[in-house]
């Protein structure tokens, strides 16, 4: 996906689990303008890929177990998301264009036809005046999963998050759902990410890197330093972790960089690194957006980014390549 947020502390997905609780959540779907393909179903966060549904003649069905309600996206060939609320032993049926994604209705379900009324009413806006609709639809309906889904989308997986806005919509979901352990767990996840504003120090961390190495950082003391968030998976982290093998080969001995994979698979993480020629310490533990680090340095968006100076002040911070590279060829003269 291009742009995949990040933040593990969101609904869980479980798929083909055992139990006698478990029951069948089914998608029946058709789009006219889309004969064959493949769509994608990720975690809501979509850090990991759970599965490919095949669509034949503009249709397809999805099938899958699960114990409790739950949160999923599916995410087309062009990178449009579609989120979808299943539910143990419901049916929900999918209906769009393939020209027009924007438009595509999802009922079966409460949850479903509430969020598709939301994307229908917010196709043609403008983002701020979606980031209104999106925080009116919070306050007015904080026991609603499609409130966590809007909260994360357009709040917490932005470049400059506002922690104080997201505070105040968590205390109005908490409120509605006291008893929501993953709630609780976004509210205890964001509590690190305040210290990343620009101007602060950068938070004492330690780890290990892919070879067994101890990184830290304190050893991020060169003029410039980066901390880089990427994955296989998401192409714009990569294209940003080669701008940042071009720059320390043009500026050696004054830039350091440190890269954090939020990849499942170690091995997939490693691919890349040799594929590449990655020159720095990379820390991948499999362990996606739980991996300590993040907690350390809170990084909630995919890719992220942080750019340190020698004294270890935060000077800028999510930045996209283009001003990644500007920043850094400024720092450098």
């Amino acid at each position: 996906m291009k742009k995949a947020c990040l933040f593990a502390c969101l609904v869980s997905l479980v798929l083909f689990s055992c139990g006698d609780s478990q029951k069948n959540f089914k998608i029946e779907g058709s789009f006219k303008g889309f004969k064959q393909g493949e769509l994608y179903v990720y975690e809501m966060d979509g850090s990991r890929r759970l599965d490919t549904i095949g669509v034949s003649r503009g249709e397809f069905v999805y099938q899958a177990s699960i114990t409790e309600p739950t949160t999923l996206v599916v995410v087309f060939p062009n990178y449009s998301e579609l989120p979808v609320f299943a539910e143990p032993g419901v049916t929900i049926k999918v209906k769009g264009d393939a020209s027009h994604l924007k438009e595509t209705a999802v009922k079966g379900s409460d949850t479903n036809e509430a969020m598709t009324d939301f994307r229908l009413r917010t196709s043609n806006m403008v983002p701020p005046d979606v980031i209104k609709e999106a925080t009116k639809f919070i306050n007015e309906h904080a026991a609603s999963p499609v409130s966590i889904y809007l909260l994360n989308k357009y709040f917490i997986q932005t470049p400059d998050p506002d922690y104080n806005k997201i505070q105040d919509l968590l205390k109005t979901i908490i409120k509605a759902q006291p008893d929501n352990q993953k709630i609780a767990k976004i509210s205890k996840q964001l509590e690190p990410f305040k210290a990343l504003m620009i101007g602060n120090r950068l938070p004492s961390f330690s780890a290990k890197g892919l070879n067994g190495e101890s990184v830290s950082s304190s050893d991020l003391n060169a003029k410039v330093n980066v901390i880089t968030l990427w994955a296989s998976w998401n192409y714009e982290s990569i294209n940003i972790q080669n701008l940042l093998a071009r720059l320390k080969r043009e500026h050696e001995g004054s830039i350091k960089v440190l890269g954090v994979s939020i990849d499942g698979s170690v091995s997939d993480c490693r691919k890349i690194v040799e594929r590449d020629s990655v020159k720095w310490s990379t820390v991948c533990d499999g362990k996606m957006w739980d991996t300590p680090v993040l907690q350390k340095i809170g990084l909630t968006y995919l890719p992220d980014n942080v750019v340190i100076d020698g004294q270890g002040k935060i000077i800028a911070r999510s930045l996209n390549y283009q001003e990644l590279n500007k920043k850094i060829e400024e720092l450098i003269e």
